[in-house]
């Protein structure tokens, strides 16, 4: 032993003499061993620039590469996450402005490796209920992404993670959709994305965020499906996305929970240890608005919500827009709050542009193929409800007169759409493209009652920008829509200057409501409201008054909801949609408490300027193109009209208000038995009649595109007349024979409907028959018949139709196979007709 450990400390001193080995540990050759060292952050970032902030971004000055310092302090700590379409194109999906993502976050430290953690925060557990030792069980936070600790700062604890690949993938975000197999295999999609193109652009960091800007690039060979002139080379197309970190908010902002009677945009929570039917923690977005003197009844606010006009405005435009978005500011006094908004108009000169999320901004865009003509989102503290920032997107294409939907009328197509189906999930406000085609009905309207004139236009382009602004406005102070305002005034308030006090038309300044044109022999008022009505003020009080902390006042507050001008429905109810919603009064482009008789007036006012059009023809030199549009957008208006009276049949008013509240009438009351006949007679008269396209037969001749280059190759230029008419009528009858509205006809027979079903499709038939049922039939009403018949075969063949709707189907293709049988002395036309409608009920009818 004494032999072995002797040959042992001779050999170890042979290694230390060598350099091969170093006695207690230190290194034997210093250049081998700085190879093994690890390297610290600063050796890391040579050589990079550096942006301080919330989380220090590097970015090599070589490559662009970019890794993120983090500090001890931000890790296991919340953070949100919001994103946004800095830019894209409308077919991709998106679109500047649009918001992508809003989130929470924890960057988490696993051994050598950062985690990024997406938290669920739909769940709530009262931490001083036992059960919230099991708050995690049966939830799932997902793990979007994984990178390892490059190096760590050992006094401090900070750590260095590369970043590329966390924001240049789909980690943080997912950008292409999903595929739908219900989808065309050969529509237009997103390519693969190409790793080696898609690259950070630019990012900033500031104390309390850090925003990263990206392009994605998406790359596929051989494309299918035809895109617009706004993608330049669809094998190669590219969407910015910025992505933005930001601290959670440390104030004694106290969240406001949500209540069904009043319309907020909200973060939804489910508290899973209440004992309740309704354990909602539902949290309103709203602002941080605190009084600078508390004890004062109106107070300045601490801090204002400031909006910037983006210096993209037309000069021209900017007092207009000023002067609309203040107009809160009245709605804000009954709250306690005065100067709650403040308006600024961004430096020509200023070193920020609109992407940067400190910023409030009304930014302007003017695009080839526009998803919007007003946008206005916000994005919140997922905890809290908070809302931490806002922006308000603008199209030109909301005033100018170029109709975007050429095709229209030359391809039959959707009359009703009001936006592009090809945005990307969420939800987003069409009002604008409506508010741009009910002003082009009003110019139509205004040449048949010989009006159209410079102050015309003038208020009209004041009226309707002044509704989109303030409306927009709305949504960026956590407003979501309310369908049910323009039930407020009667149809002579709507044209009586006194009545409107100071321009307020409806209850709300946050519906989508028809052009308030005013019928030959009225006084013409304000088109839309220029000024938050009642609900607006009830609202924004339900939503900021400090006061409203104490649960007794909020309550009575809230118990004004019977209130006429106060009603209230959203989006969630609204009949826009055959078969959607079941309340006729929430709904879009109608006016008054009497919408059934404002859209008759509306439907013969159409009429009368569609025959006035080829005696009001465009000026001298220039083509028929605004002939064109005008009819358009007139039939639009019209399917508009007839859409909004038939909701009426089979219709149910719904009451959102509580049990015990004063004034409060049952949920759910079927609309009388009177109001429904009344509407079926209207679509009787004023759609599905034989003369209802007359007055414009002289028109057709007129109503022509202008050429431009190949614009006519795909398709024919004549107007498909017969399959525009027939897109109005099956509007109509798409909802009147839904399978939702049959079945309701019969179900609410049970709490008070008086109009059975029987009688809705007798009454129905007879609209499309009783006309001509002895004599010839023009083609126009063939093509109604025709269609009719195969939607009652369809109801016979059962699918998603009760078998009371079946019988009834069954009974009115009796009765119209007996109309056939019964006409005499027909035409060559109608003799065919009348074998294609017996073909048709045979096939429906047969037992076989």
């Amino acid at each position: 032993m004494k032999h072995w450990m002797t040959s042992l400390a001779a050999a170890m001193a042979l290694l230390v003499t060598s350099g091969l080995y170093a006695a207690d540990g230190d290194a034997a050759d210093a250049k081998d061993d700085d190879k093994k060292a690890p390297k610290t952050i600063a050796q890391l970032t040579e050589n990079h620039v550096s942006t301080p902030g919330l989380l220090t971004v590097y970015q090599d000055e070589k490559t662009g590469a970019i890794k993120l310092h983090i500090n001890k302090s931000l890790l296991d700590q919340e953070l949100v996450y919001f994103a946004q379409a800095a830019d894209g194109v409308v077919q991709t999906g998106y679109f500047r402005g649009a918001y992508l993502a809003n989130d929470v976050i924890v960057l988490r430290r696993r051994f050598d490796r950062i985690d990024i953690v997406k938290r669920n925060t739909s769940y709530y557990f009262d931490p001083d209920n036992a059960l919230s030792r099991a708050a995690d069980a049966n939830i799932s936070d997902a793990l979007v992404a994984s990178e390892k600790i490059l190096a760590e700062d050992a006094q401090t604890g900070a750590v260095l993670i590369n970043a590329d690949k966390l924001f240049t993938s789909e980690s943080l975000l997912q950008i292409k959709p999903s595929p739908d197999p219900d989808a065309d295999p050969k529509a237009f999609s997103l390519g693969k994305l190409a790793d080696d193109k898609s690259r950070v652009l630019r990012f900033r960091s500031y104390p309390q965020n850090t925003d990263i800007e990206v392009e994605y690039v998406y790359g596929n060979a051989a494309p299918t499906g035809a895109t617009g002139n706004d993608i330049t080379d669809n094998r190669y197309v590219a969407v910015r996305v910025l992505h933005s970190l930001i601290a959670m908010p440390d104030n004694d902002y106290q969240p406001r929970f949500d209540d069904p009677r009043v319309g907020y945009f909200m973060d939804t929570v489910t508290d899973l240890t209440q004992y309740s039917a309704t354990p909602f923690r539902d949290m309103i977005n709203r602002w941080h608005l605190v009084k600078k003197n508390p004890d004062a009844p109106v107070s300045d606010p601490v801090e204002p919500i400031t909006f910037w006009i983006e210096n993209t405005t037309p000069l021209e435009w900017r007092e207009l827009i000023r002067s609309a978005a203040l107009n809160w500011n009245q709605s804000f006094a009954k709250a306690g709050f005065s100067n709650a908004i403040v308006i600024k108009v961004q430096p020509d000169d200023a070193q920020w542009d609109a992407g940067d999320i400190r910023y409030n901004v009304l930014r302007w865009t003017s695009s080839p193929n526009p998803p919007f003509g007003g946008y206005g989102p916000s994005f919140s503290n997922p905890r809290t409800g908070q809302i931490l920032g806002a922006d308000i997107m603008l199209e030109y294409s909301f005033l100018n007169r170029y109709a975007f939907a050429r095709q229209i009328l030359s391809r039959g197509g959707e009359l009703l759409a009001d936006a592009p189906a090809s945005l990307v999930a969420g939800e987003f406000c069409s009002l604008a493209h409506g508010l741009h085609s009910e002003s082009q009905v009003a110019r139509g309207l205004a040449i048949g009652a010989d009006g159209d004139g410079a102050a015309f236009e003038a208020q009209l382009v004041h009226d309707s920008m002044h509704y989109l602004i303030l409306h927009e406005i709305g949504h960026t102070l956590g407003l979501n829509h309310n369908m049910k305002a323009t039930q407020l005034r009667s149809p002579a308030e709507a044209f009586d200057p006194d009545a409107l006090d100071g321009g307020v038309l409806a209850g709300s300044i946050m519906d989508y409501p028809a052009v308030n044109f005013a019928p030959e022999g009225a006084t013409q008022t304000v088109f839309y409201s220029t000024r938050p009505g009642p609900y607006d003020d009830w609202a924004i009080q339900f939503g900021y008054d400090p006061s409203l902390d104490d649960p007794v006042r909020r309550e009575a507050l809230l118990a004004r909801s019977t209130e006429a001008a106060l009603a209230f429905g959203n989006d969630a109810d609204d009949m826009r949609s055959a078969g959607k919603g079941i309340d006729p009064r929430v709904n879009i482009y109608d006016m008054t408490n009497d919408a059934i008789g404002y859209a008759d007036a509306r439907m013969q006012m159409i009429a009368d300027a569609l025959g006035k059009l080829p005696s009001k023809p465009p000026a001298a030199g220039e083509s028929y193109q605004q002939t064109h549009d005008v009819f358009v957008q007139m039939m639009r208006s019209w399917s508009r009209s007839a859409a909004a009276v038939s909701r009426f049949v089979g219709g149910v008013y719904v009451n959102r208000a509580m049990v015990g509240q004063p004034g409060a009438e049952p949920p759910y009351t079927a609309v009388d038995v009177a109001t429904q006949r009344r509407a079926m007679q209207v679509l009787a008269e004023r759609v599905f009649a034989p003369d209802v396209l007359d007055p414009a037969l002289p028109a057709l001749r007129f109503v022509a595109q202008q050429r431009r280059g190949f614009n006519f190759f795909a398709n024919p230029e004549d107007p498909k007349v017969h399959d525009t008419l027939l897109v109005v009528q099956g509007a109509a009858l798409d909802h009147l024979l839904h399978p939702n509205v049959l079945k309701r006809l019969t179900d609410s027979a049970l709490y008070g409907n008086e109009y059975a079903l029987t009688e809705a499709v007798d009454a129905l038939t007879d609209a499309v028959f009783a006309a001509d049922a002895r004599g010839n039939v023009n083609t126009a009403r063939q093509n109604l018949q025709v269609n009719y018949v195969e939607r009652l075969a369809d109801i016979v063949k059962g699918g998603a139709y009760d078998n009371v709707s079946q019988s009834a189907a069954i009974l009115a293709l009796q009765g119209i196979e007996s109309l056939g049988k019964r006409k005499r002395g027909i035409n060559r036309s109608t003799e065919a007709h009348v074998a294609h409608l017996q073909l048709l009920i045979d096939r429906a009818l047969d037992d076989d």
